[in-house]
């Protein structure tokens, strides 16, 4: 990647966990175009809905972030207890910054996969002992169409009851709710600035009666 030379030396960037063990401890992400950290206050307001879904029990839950970038919600989940955290990385220099964020950590329980996010999570639900999660990650590049070519996978990686974060450039519910969407309930929504986000689940069957 070309790096332009400035006067003076730039502030290193930086994400801060928030909560749990690693409280206030800040991270070096990676400066690159397109890498974007979830902000404090969506994080802040994402992980309050989760103690209160998860009733606080974080301990046996595994994570899938699947499109890491800074690792700013896979490093806040382990910071919170989750008993394994899987981050998916396509570009080479932010995995190898977040492999050196979780040795700096010694987070023994999260992993770094990487490769394409539709690539990884295809492979790990083909898996024949595949891994199911309760909590999957999806905050994608927008105006790609990530959301929709991704979310039938997460449907194959998700635990009974699992939820799915999502962030995108649009509400997912309402009069803009995609027809893709269809099949999932959104429990959880908010705004802040131009950032979208919604914690999904699965809408359970109706009971056929005999």
């Amino acid at each position: 990647m070309k790096k332009t030379s400035s006067p003076g030396k730039a502030a290193p960037r930086q994400v801060r966990i928030i909560g749990g063990q690693w409280k206030r401890t800040p991270l070096p992400v990676l400066d690159a175009p397109g890498l974007r950290p979830t902000p404090d206050r969506v994080r802040e307001t994402l992980f309050n809905w989760l103690n209160h879904l998860l009733d606080g029990s974080w301990q046996n839950l595994a994570c899938l972030d699947l499109f890491a970038g800074t690792g700013a919600l896979g490093f806040e989940a382990a910071s919170r207890g989750a008993a394994k955290v899987v981050m998916v990385e396509s570009h080479a220099a932010a995995a190898r910054q977040l492999n050196a964020n979780v040795d700096k950590l010694k987070a023994e329980h999260i992993q770094i996969l990487r490769g394409d996010a539709m690539s990884v999570a295809g492979s790990l639900a083909h898996d024949g002992a595949a891994q199911r999660f309760g909590l999957i990650f999806a905050d994608p590049p927008y105006h790609q169409d990530w959301l929709m070519k991704i979310l039938p996978l997460c449907e194959r990686l998700l635990s009974p009851g699992g939820l799915v974060y999502a962030e995108a450039e649009m509400a997912l519910e309402g009069d803009t709710a995609p027809a893709w969407l269809d099949g999932w309930e959104v429990l959880r929504s908010g705004k802040a600035g131009i950032v979208y986000f919604h914690l999904l689940r699965r809408k359970t069957p109706p009971q056929v009666q005999a």
